[in-house]
C-alpha cells in the first residue's frame, strides 16, 4: 500500500552501507513529465560514454522496466537475489519502497556512475528522496494524486519541492505562477538554488528531440541542464552533439508512441490529456480516428473526455486490466453529449486550433480493451477515405498503455498487475488470485 515517509527506506538503506551514495544521482519530480525529462536526462549520459542507471514508475509491462542500466533492463534473477539482503535488515517495506531500495542497490552492486531517479508520488515523501542528488528537477505541477498530496496547486507544489536540498540547484519547468511562487518559497527557506527554463529555450543547432510533442520541447531543455550538472559532477564534460545524439536516440516507451497503427499515449490527467490534443492538432491528415479510452477511479475523467472528444470521429470507452479501472458503463455517463468547440486554456502549452471534427458517428462502451481495438480498426476500415489516414489513439491511463502495448507487441506481462500507488485490499485480492 501506501505509506508516504522515509524513515523506512533510511532505515534499509543504512542498513545495506548506504548504496544510493555510491554514485552521482539526478532527481526528478513532477506531475507530468518527469519520465520523459529523466528517460532524455539518461540518454544524454549515457550518449557520453557514461555507466547510468534510471529508475521510473509505474512500469507498462514488467517490474524489470523500472529498473535499467545502460538502456537495458536489469535481469529479474538478478533483482530476486537481493531480496535476502534487504529482508534481513528486518524493516518492512512498502511495494514502491522496496522498489526504489532494489534500484539503488542493483546500481551500487553494477558500478553505475551517474544515477537519474524519478518520483513516484510527489517529493517531499517519495521514497527516492533518501538520494543525494547533484541537480534536482520539477517538470511541471498540476491536479493529480489530490487525495496525497493537496487540494490546491500550492499545497502540491509544495508537497513535490519537498526534494529540494540545500545547495543543490533546482530546475523548474514551465509552471503556473501558483506553483512556481510556492516552490520558491519552499527552495529559499531550504536553501536550494533556483534554475527556471524558459519553454522556447533554444536547444543546440538541428538537435532533434525523438520523443513527440510540443511539451517535449520544454522536457528536453531541463534533461539538457541536468546532464551537463550531472556530468561535471562526474568529472566529465559534454559536447553539443552529445546532448543531441542523446535527444535522438531515447526511447520512452507509450508517450506518443506510434505502433501498428495505433498511437500509444501515458495521457492520465487533464493536463496529459491537454499535451495530447494539441499533438493531434498538429496531425490534420490523419483522419478518420478512433479513440480507446480507459481512465480509473479519481482522475478527472469528464474533463479528460471534454478535451478529447472534439478530436475524433468515434469513441470506445474500455477498462483497463487495473483494479481501480472505471468499467466502461461508467465512463459511458461522462461522456459530453456536446464536446467544447475550442481547447481548454492551457498556459503550460502552445494554442493549437481545433480541428473541424466530424459529429462523433459511434460511442461504444466495451469493457475488453482488445475487443475495443478490434472493433475501434473495424470502424476504421469502414470509414476509410480516399486521401485520409486512419488512426486509432489508445490513452487515458497508463494500464491501458500497457495492456495495449503488450498485446500487439506480444510480450510477457508480470501475472500480478500491481500498481502504485495501490491499497492494501487491493493488493491483498491480487495476491489471493494469483
Amino acid at each position: 500500500g501506501v505509506a508516504l515517509g522515509l524513515e523506512r527506506t533510511r532505515a534499509v538503506l543504512r542498513g545495506l552501507g548506504d548504496p544510493q551514495l555510491k554514485m552521482v544521482t539526478v532527481h526528478i519530480a513532477g506531475t507530468n513529465g518527469k519520465g520523459s525529462t529523466a528517460a532524455m536526462t539518461e540518454s544524454i549520459l549515457r550518449a557520453a560514454g557514461m555507466r547510468t542507471g534510471l529508475y521510473t514508475s509505474p512500469h507498462l509491462s514488467r517490474f524489470t522496466e523500472r529498473i535499467k542500466i545502460d538502456g537495458q533492463e536489469v535481469e529479474g534473477d538478478r533483482l530476486a537475489a537481493l531480496l535476502p539482503r534487504i529482508d534481513s535488515i528486518g524493516v518492512p517495506l512498502t511495494y514502491f519502497e522496496l522498489a526504489t531500495v532494489l534500484g539503488f542497490l542493483v546500481f551500487a552492486e553494477l558500478g553505475v556512475e551517474v544515477m537519474v531517479a524519478e518520483t513516484g508520488l510527489g517529493g517531499r515523501l517519495d521514497a527516492t528522496t533518501t538520494c543525494q542528488p547533484v541537480a534536482t528537477a520539477i517538470t511541471s505541477i498540476a491536479m493529480d494524486h489530490a487525495e496525497l498530496l493537496g487540494n490546491s496547486l500550492t499545497e502540491i507544489a509544495r508537497e513535490t519541492a519537498g526534494l529540494a536540498k540545500r545547495g543543490v540547484p533546482l530546475f523548474l519547468g514551465p509552471l503556473a505562477a501558483e506553483a512556481d511562487d510556492a516552490i520558491a518559497r519552499v527552495a529559499e527557506n531550504i536553501g536550494a538554488p533556483l534554475r527556471r527554463l524558459s519553454p522556447d529555450l533554444e536547444l543546440p543547432p538541428g538537435c532533434p528531440v525523438a520523443l513527440g510533442g510540443a511539451h517535449q520541447r520544454s522536457n528536453a531543455a531541463l534533461a539538457l541542464a541536468l546532464a551537463k550538472v550531472a556530468a561535471g559532477a562526474a568529472g566529465r564534460s559534454l559536447s553539443d552533439e552529445q546532448f543531441c545524439q542523446g535527444l535522438r536516440a531515447v526511447v520512452w516507451p507509450g508517450r506518443l508512441e506510434m505502433l501498428q497503427g495505433i498511437l500509444l499515449d501515458c495521457a492520465h490527467n487533464l493536463e496529459g490529456a491537454i499535451a495530447l490534443a494539441a499533438a493531434l492538432d498538429t496531425m490534420p491528415h490523419r483522419r478518420p480516428r478512433a479513440l480507446l479510452f480507459s481512465v480509473v477511479a479519481g482522475k478527472p475523467a469528464r474533463e479528460m473526455l471534454n478535451v478529447l472528444a472534439p478530436r475524433f470521429d468515434a469513441i470506445f470507452l474500455t477498462q483497463s486490466s487495473n483494479s481501480r479501472s472505471l468499467t466502461a458503463q461508467q465512463l459511458l455517463t461522462l461522456l459530453p453529449s456536446l464536446p467544447p468547440s475550442l481547447l481548454p486554456a492551457a498556459p503550460l502549452l502552445p494554442a493549437a486550433p481545433l480541428l473541424p471534427a466530424a459529429p462523433l458517428l459511434v460511442t461504444r462502451a466495451v469493457d475488453d480493451p482488445m475487443q475495443a481495438l478490434s472493433m475501434a480498426r473495424a470502424y476504421l476500415a469502414e470509414q476509410q477515405q480516399p486521401e485520409g489516414v486512419p488512426l486509432v489513439v489508445g490513452a487515458g491511463s497508463t494500464f491501458l498503455v500497457g495492456d495495449l502495448r503488450a498485446f500487439l507487441l506480444c510480450e510477457a506481462r508480470d501475472p500480478l498487475p500491481t500498481s502504485d500507488p495501490v491499497s492494501v485490499p487491493v493488493f491483498n485480492d491480487l495476491l489471493n488470485k494469483s
